[in-house]
């Protein structure tokens, strides 16, 4: 083959170039840390880092959705600790209102505080998050949730509720969606009233001075599978001597299991202070609620009193129940038992009301050690991926920096050989 000069200059120019461009590469591995520059360095190890990265990014905005989730959740926390000490003071207030020695100046003091915690409480309710969202209206966070005042109340309309039942949600990891807010339905509103099983109350009509407590459930299997659980007790003055009957929902004598009203002889003899227990005893019909119920005072002749199952009342219902009852003039004797009653269905209102914010701030520690736990395998996560990623990817400089020296000598025996080369020319001769 015959070699020409020109041949010898363009292979000469092409070896440096290559030797050139072989060092550039070395040179910005070794600037850069990174072994692979472009994905045609390692097409396989390219792929996988890519990969790892994206999943990297991922666990990173886990991260994120994980921060905006605990904050959310300490806001929610934080307002229900506020509505767990208003509860607290107002169940204090309920208590000194239990004085019948109380002056009507000194009701009016506690009901005007009164009002005031009830106007707190509903600011609690109300409350934002720092975006302004509102943290007790579900999904609808641009609505106020709560609307209504004391007296709308008193007046027998309940607290308005703007909200829906939804609870926001975060993802926080691949498969997990954890919830970060509570509707103040399930919060403020959906609260069992009575003593949890069932509530008590006294007829509108009753002229004597009985007085009757929340009660309580001794056997909830009992109280579950009973047939009846709206019950009567209708009391009957012979000669001074006060009797009472129970009566189903439909006035059949639950101690003769016949239509009311049971024989004298037959029906209970009043006890004051005494549970009455809703369950037979001797000789009369066989029935078993598993609950009793407490009356004081002195009933009058065709006084009567009720049990039924409990159902949901607010928490704001609770209240300005109380305060009109505080509100309302001292008058007759069964006013004031009637008065103590409401004081007595208050302090159990406001003792499942104050459960509940409970319950709901413990599901909001349930879900914030979750949250922990998500957060220390996400961290896991994270070093494994960055330590997967350095693997494929970082530079091993030893090498790298042998690579370019050697590389480096290359160029320069290209660049001499070149020269030298280029001298053989005929004419360098001539």
């Amino acid at each position: 083959m015959r070699v020409s000069s020109g041949m010898i200059f363009d292979a000469g120019v092409a070896g440096i170039n290559r030797q050139t461009a072989a060092a550039l590469h070395l040179q910005q591995q070794v600037s850069s840390g990174r072994r692979i520059l472009t994905p045609s360095d390692d097409p396989v190890s390219a792929a996988r880092a890519l990969e790892v990265t994206q999943a990297s990014d991922m666990v990173a905005q886990f991260k994120q959705n994980q921060d905006y989730a605990t904050s959310a959740l300490a806001m929610e926390e934080g307002q229900l600790s506020s509505a767990g000490d208003v509860l607290a003071r107002v169940r204090e207030l309920t208590l000194q209102a239990g004085n019948t020695n109380l002056s009507a100046t000194a009701r009016k003091g506690i009901a005007t505080e009164l009002r005031s915690r009830f106007d707190e409480l509903l600011g609690i309710a109300n409350s934002t998050d720092g975006a302004g969202t509102h943290i007790f209206s579900g999904f609808m966070g641009s609505t106020e949730p709560f609307g209504g005042s004391v007296d709308n109340l008193i007046a027998g309309n309940e607290i308005v509720y703007q909200g829906d039942d939804g609870q926001r949600k975060m993802q926080v990891s691949p498969n997990r969606f954890i919830e970060v807010s509570d509707s103040g339905s399930e919060v403020f509103r959906r609260i069992t009233n009575g003593n949890g099983y069932f509530s008590a109350d006294y007829a509108a009509g009753n002229t004597g001075t009985g007085r009757i407590n929340a009660g309580s459930v001794t056997n909830p299997a009992a109280w579950s599978a009973g047939p009846t659980r709206n019950v009567t007790v209708n009391f009957t003055d012979t000669a001074g001597v006060i009797s009472f009957d129970l009566l189903d929902a439909s006035g059949v004598s639950l101690l003769t299991a016949s239509p009311a009203p049971a024989p004298l002889g037959v029906q209970r003899v009043y006890q004051a202070g005494q549970p009455i227990i809703l369950k037979s005893q001797g000789a009369e019909s066989a029935f078993d609620l598993g609950a009793s119920i407490s009356i004081s005072g002195a009933p009058a002749d065709g006084d009567s009193f009720s049990i039924a199952p409990a159902t949901s009342q607010s928490v704001f219902a609770t209240i300005s129940k109380l305060i009109g009852a505080l509100e309302t003039p001292a008058g007759t004797p069964a006013a004031n038992a009637q008065y103590s009653s409401e004081i007595s269905f208050a302090i159990a209102g406001i003792d499942q009301a104050s459960d509940n914010v409970l319950r709901v701030r413990a599901r909001i520690g349930s879900r914030m050690n979750e949250i922990d736990s998500l957060a220390s395998l996400n961290e896991s996560l994270g070093v494994q991926y960055q330590q997967t990623l350095s693997g494929l990817q970082d530079l091993d400089y030893a090498k790298a920096i042998t690579d370019l020296t050697r590389k480096l000598t290359d160029l320069q025996a290209a660049q001499q050989s070149y020269a030298k080369m280029s001298q053989l020319s005929l004419f360098n001769y001539l």
